[in-house]
């Protein structure tokens, strides 16, 4: 089980916890990421996670160091983890264990009072990160590549069509946040009426927007009322200034899912980012499904 720990990280694990027993493995073995829940002698709960190429694993120390509200402030306790020790250069962090079930396929992922508490805790995470005259350069960039290497993928109608959109799209300054990066419900813990976030994993500055993407392609389709309870919680909701900025994030998430997941061998998800495709092009078209304010 901790085959996937080398060396140095185990040095490291034995000179922050000592002995330590594990308790279950949930490693992401797409990701080539070792994530496991561990006990001291001391009966302290843990999650490790280690890596020698995800860079998962250094964009969650950053967030912890960067923006500690975002990893953990005090308006945050318990809500999120906390980070104990953490080794950039190897490639190891170690949390605090968060108590909770998932909500990804329970109960609570259909509960408004879930996205109230999440919509809630995202507008505590995201904290002013100043202004950027080249994320939307960049992000147009990025999604450019994706649309290159989406070929054979994606039929070449839609690309055309994506491709058209994104020339036309002309976002510019844009303000950051620090952003989660991977907001949704398998990433939500339901604890006794309590939601908390975990995994930082995919953590950055970003515009606000982006952590809503996957929300509003998934759980809020069809369902208003999650969707309603979400931007109560969040305390905010999109306007006219957030539209070019909007289309981009929706734009790049879409097509990256394709060519991402088809690189890493995950069909179902890959499928997923193929209806995202559709839905974005549909609302395009003036064809908006329920749910998605794209």
């Amino acid at each position: 089980m901790r085959k996937r720990i080398t060396e140095e990280q185990a040095r490291l694990l034995a000179a922050w916890l000592g002995s330590f027993s594990v308790v279950r493995d949930y490693s992401w073995p797409l990701q080539d990421t070792t994530v496991l829940h561990v006990r001291t002698v001391s009966g302290e709960e843990l999650i490790v996670k280690a890596s020698t190429t995800s860079h998962h694993i250094r964009r969650e120390i950053a967030a912890h160091g960067a923006t500690p509200a975002a990893a953990g402030g005090t308006h945050l306790t318990g809500r999120v983890p906390d980070l104990r020790h953490a080794s950039a250069e190897a490639g190891i962090l170690v949390t605090g264990f968060l108590p909770g079930t998932l909500v990804e396929g329970t109960p609570a992922e259909d509960d408004p009072e879930t996205y109230r508490q999440a919509g809630s805790l995202l507008a505590r995470i995201h904290r002013p990160a100043g202004e950027s005259r080249h994320y939307a350069m960049a992000l147009t960039a990025k999604t450019w590549s994706w649309l290159d290497r989406a070929r054979g993928l994606v039929p070449e109608g839609q690309l055309t069509s994506l491709a058209q959109e994104l020339a036309a799209l002309r976002p510019g300054a844009v303000q950051l946040v620090s952003t989660h990066g991977d907001y949704q419900p398998r990433n939500w813990l339901y604890d006794h009426g309590q939601i908390k976030v975990i995994d930082f994993g995919r953590a950055d500055a970003r515009p606000w927007v982006h952590d809503l993407v996957r929300l509003s392609h998934q759980q809020f389709v069809g369902r208003p009322g999650l969707e309603a309870a979400f931007y109560d919680g969040l305390g905010k909701t999109m306007g006219p200034e957030d539209a070019a900025l909007w289309r981009l994030e929706n734009l790049n998430q879409a097509i990256g899912t394709v060519v991402w997941a088809n690189q890493v061998g995950d069909g179902a998800f890959e499928q997923s980012g193929r209806t995202m495709v559709a839905r974005v092009l549909a609302a395009t078209r003036g064809i908006r499904p329920a749910g998605n304010p794209c």
